[in-house]
């Protein structure tokens, strides 16, 4: 399936698009998940407490935060592919910053959880058909196709990486 349109999505995820390159999820998969894994895989454990300035998340923070968002948009994905007619709920990323309680994890582990389910993902999105792919939900609110939250997976943990490299490394 070639990438999401104008429409297939709320206008708020189209930064998340934008940052990844594929027009299929074959080469999204491909292009993107083996170096996600290896970023992740290389952060510094001397940077797992920092955070760049107060009151900002600390790498493990962002990381669980990328862990936890990767899992609610394959939920979202699954529901909406499954042909579930739910009114998927959004969710506060700032009260889930705060139950997660990743500063009592090693970094490690958060690393190895990450790479865990980018894997699964990436099970799922390549056992999808096209049929599949076209169905629409809603989720927060706003219609969405399952096509579009592959690439907004995607774009959201490079998007992350990105301040990772900028803010924190």
């Amino acid at each position: 399936m070639a990438r999401p349109q104008q429409g297939d999505h709320g206008e708020f995820y189209q930064k998340y698009i934008n940052k990844t390159k594929s027009d299929t999820i074959k080469l999204l998969v491909e292009n993107n998940s083996s170096a996600l894994n290896h970023f992740v895989m290389n952060l510094p454990e001397t940077k797992a407490d920092y955070a760049y300035a107060e009151g900002k998340w600390t790498v493990k923070d962002l990381l669980q935060h990328m862990i936890d968002t990767e899992r609610i948009m394959v939920y979202r994905a699954l529901t909406i592919a499954r042909n579930d007619k739910l009114n998927l709920p959004g969710f506060d990323e700032n009260n889930y910053s705060v139950s997660a309680k990743a500063s009592s994890r090693i970094l490690q582990s958060l690393k190895e959880e990450f790479v865990a389910v980018r894997k699964s993902t990436d099970l799922f999105l390549l056992s999808l058909s096209e049929e599949q792919l076209q169905q629409k939900g809603i989720a927060n609110g706003h219609s969405i196709k399952v096509n579009s939250l592959a690439y907004i997976i995607y774009g959201h943990a490079l998007h992350h990486k990105q301040i990772l490299e900028d803010r924190y490394l």
